[in-house]
């Protein structure tokens, strides 16, 4: 069941964006690393970053990360429909498919922002 927006308070969107941006950046840890290591992944997620902005209007309005982990799940739950899996094993960063890409641009996004993205207990 949704709540009406008007009844959530904004502590609990912020920290609901949080746990959703933290687990991302835990899913995409290695392709963080990877891009530091590799100029034309870095320059990937750039493109991939500018198009994240250009789409929620990042540059007349500031980022946020409820815009932000809003966006991821749109990407995630887009590409699930369209049967795409999150990878079970190591990724080969040299060619990631077009959502790894995305969602790693959204979390290079959410550090320029500063988010300190809390992590939550697994289940």
């Amino acid at each position: 069941m949704r709540v009406p927006s008007n009844q959530v308070s904004s502590r609990a969107v912020v920290d609901a964006a949080r746990s959703t941006l933290a687990a991302l950046e835990e899913s995409v840890a290695d392709g963080t690393a990877a891009a530091a290591a590799r100029p034309g992944l870095l320059a990937l997620i750039d493109q991939h970053a500018a198009a994240v902005r250009e789409s929620l209007d990042g540059d007349r309005r500031p980022l946020s990360a409820a815009a932000l982990a809003g966006y991821a799940e749109g990407v995630r739950e887009a590409a699930l429909q369209h049967d795409w899996r999150p990878p079970a094993g190591p990724v080969d960063w040299s060619a990631p498919d077009w959502p790894l890409a995305r969602l790693l641009a959204v979390c290079a996004l959410a550090r320029t922002l500063g988010v300190k993205p809390a992590p939550l207990p697994r289940l």
